[in-house]
């Protein structure tokens, strides 16, 4: 599968904040001011790699009107359908929210100081080609949210060893064909990620929600 494997950062959005880069395994980093939106930059490079895409298949493309609605509300483990239209990529994708996972503090060691008060969690992703048309290497990005329904506070970006992010690997072009991955998302102590929103394209003014 194709790892995402773009600058890591943390950045407190609702607090002082400071924005911590990092690449690969290095702890250090160049601390600057983070910006109060609650905007994550997406900034992933794509390699190469052997692993294909799982098939369970043959899926018949999706119809218009079974294309989850903006500002649907989901229960943790349901599927979404979404379509997807980027560059040269157009397709149907179905995707799940598994599960969110706690993680440990000590996941985010790489991070130094600036992670000392922030808790990991783990939204774990299935996303299936629905539509059979090529959608290798693209990506779907869920945002955590809080209880409330509302961001955390954190932007965090990147990935761990216990959360790998990965974009779709090259076989992914035949309806039935899914890959797994986690999206890293972080809460203050004491806080934690409930949910997750979809909100690209004609979801970004409502989002489509998962909730615990």
């Amino acid at each position: 599968m194709t790892h995402a494997r773009g600058p890591l950062f943390i950045a407190a959005a609702a607090t002082a904040g400071l924005l911590l880069s990092a690449c690969g395994s290095e702890t250090g980093g160049t601390a600057t001011p983070a910006t109060t939106s609650d905007t994550s930059t997406a900034a992933s490079e794509t390699t190469t790699s052997s692993t294909k895409a799982t098939t369970s298949g043959s899926v018949p493309p999706v119809a218009g009107s079974d294309v989850t609605a903006p500002g649907t509300k989901l229960k943790v483990g349901a599927r979404a359908v979404i379509p997807y239209t980027l560059s040269d990529k157009s397709g149907t994708m179905a995707v799940t929210l598994t599960a969110i996972e706690q993680g440990a503090k000590e996941d985010l060691a790489k991070f130094g100081d600036k992670a000392k008060n922030i808790t990991p969690f783990y939204l774990r992703v299935r996303v299936e080609n629905l539509s059979g048309t090529d959608l290798s290497y693209t990506s779907v990005s869920l945002r955590g949210v809080g209880a409330d329904g509302k961001g955390t506070g954190v932007i965090i970006s990147g990935d761990t060893e216990k959360c790998d992010s990965i974009s779709a690997p090259r076989a992914f072009t035949t309806a039935g064909a899914f890959y797994e991955t986690c999206v890293l998302s972080g809460a203050p102590d004491g806080l934690k990620v409930a949910g997750a929103e979809y909100n690209r394209a004609e979801y970004t003014k409502s989002p489509i929600v998962w909730e615990s």
